[in-house]
C-alpha cells in the first residue's frame, strides 16, 4: 500500500473521530466506546475500518452524514 494512501486513510480516520467528539461532546464515553468498536484496540486496531463512510466521489459532507447517521443509529438501535 503506498505512503499515499495510509496518509488518505489515516486523515479518514482523524476526521470521523474529530467530528463524532465536537458533535457529540456531551456523550463522550460513547463517542469513545463507539470508537473503540468502529476500529478495534491494541494489536487489533485498524483504522482502515473508517473507509466504510466514504465513497468514490470523496465528498466529505456526505462522509459526515453517513457517519453522523450510522452513529445515532448506533446510540438507537
Amino acid at each position: 500500500m503506498s505512503l499515499g494512501t495510509k496518509n488518505r486513510q489515516a486523515r479518514t480516520a482523524e476526521l470521523c473521530k474529530q467530528r463524532l467528539r465536537e458533535k457529540h461532546w456531551d456523550k463522550i464515553t460513547l463517542v469513545e466506546e463507539y470508537i473503540r468498536e468502529i476500529e478495534g484496540t491494541g494489536g487489533r486496531k485498524d483504522i482502515t475500518r473508517w473507509g466504510q463512510f466514504t465513497d468514490a466521489k470523496g465528498i466529505h459532507a456526505d462522509m459526515l452524514k453517513r457517519l453522523d447517521h450510522h452513529f445515532e443509529s448506533w446510540l438507537n438501535p
